[in-house]
Parts: C-alpha cells; sequence; structure tokens
C-alpha cells in the first residue's frame, strides 16, 4: 500500500509557499489508518519498546493507536498547563522563538524503553525535546517513529544519535 495516496497535499496552507500534507485524509480511511498504526506497531516492537509516547496532537492519534495494538501505555507529551500533576518540561527553540513540552514527572521510570511517534518530521525541534524529556526522567529512549518526513528540512539529521523510522518521505517545507 502506498501510503502516499492517502495522505492529501494542500499547496499554501498555513501560509504561502507550504505544501501542507494532510494526515487526517489518511486516518479517515480504515485501509490506511490500519496499515501506518501495523508499521509502526512492527518497528516499535522490534526496538524493545516497553512505553509509546507521543506529542500532542497528531501524536496523539498514532501514538495511542500504536500502544494500544502492542498492549502498552501511552505517555502523553503536552504543551505546558495542560497536566494536572508535577511535570517535567523541555524548552527548545523554534525558527522565531521557544515552545515547551512537558510530561507528567512520574510517568516513567528507569526501565522503560520509549518509542515516540507523530505524525510528522520536519526540523526535529519537537522530537528532539520529547527525547530529552524521556532522558530527563531516567527512561531511555528506543526510538522514533513518523508517517511523513519531510527530508529537505533534515530532521534526521538532528536526531542523529537517535534510530528513525518514517513511513514515506516528501521533498520540500
Amino acid at each position: 500500500m502506498n501510503l502516499k495516496d492517502y495522505i492529501i497535499t494542500i499547496p499554501d496552507f498555513p501560509k504561502k509557499g507550504i505544501m501542507f500534507r494532510d494526515i487526517t485524509s489518511l486516518i479517515q480511511q480504515s485501509e490506511a489508518f490500519s496499515y501506518a498504526v501495523d508499521l509502526l506497531a512492527k518497528y516499535a516492537k522490534e526496538k524493545g519498546a516497553t512505553v509509546i509516547a507521543g506529542p500532542e496532537a497528531r501524536g496523539f492519534i498514532f501514538g495511542s493507536a500504536v500502544a494500544y495494538k502492542l498492549g502498552l501505555g501511552f505517555v502523553p507529551i503536552r504543551k505546558p498547563g495542560k497536566l494536572p500533576r508535577k511535570e517535567i518540561k523541555e524548552e527548545y527553540s523554534l525558527e522565531y522563538g521557544t515552545n515547551t513540552l512537558c510530561i507528567h514527572e512520574d510517568a516513567l521510570n528507569k526501565d522503560d524503553k520509549v518509542f515516540i511517534i507523530d505524525d510528522l518530521l520536519a526540523t526535529g525541534g519537537t522530537a528532539l525535546a520529547a527525547a530529552h524529556l524521556i532522558e530527563r526522567s531516567n527512561a531511555s529512549v528506543a526510538g522514533f517513529g513518523f508517517v511523513i518526513d519531510l527530508i529537505d528540512l533534515k530532521g534526521k539529521e538532528l536526531l542523529h544519535d537517535y534510530d528513525v523510522f518514517t513511513l514515506v518521505e516528501y521533498e520540500g517545507e
């Protein structure tokens, strides 16, 4: 199955010059969504994952489905102010400023091998911040799984210390 057949490209969204890769069209098709989840789950299992994590919001969609398929727990990676218990925070740089990701302080333990799943790998900043959160909680990163890799943005280069698995690649932004 070619997953690109299920991903709609929206030109000039959210701004002129960007080719937005819309995965909502993929998740609306049960066969394509199941196929993507199966591939991510197979890889996470091969990497020895004991926990799945995913950043909001689309990482929740794929990550929780993979966790369910593998019978593992899911750790949400959230924006500040969204988690009710004590949290660990990781600030990271964006092109024009900074952002922050958080997980519950008690979400992981030293024996956890966390596979991080998101829909899209662009520059890799969010993914690297997620990895740092996992490591700061004394767990280890088993690897990353992404549905889409925007290869021209070189996110894999930023994640060079980690195992990165992607389902489809696109050139350009």
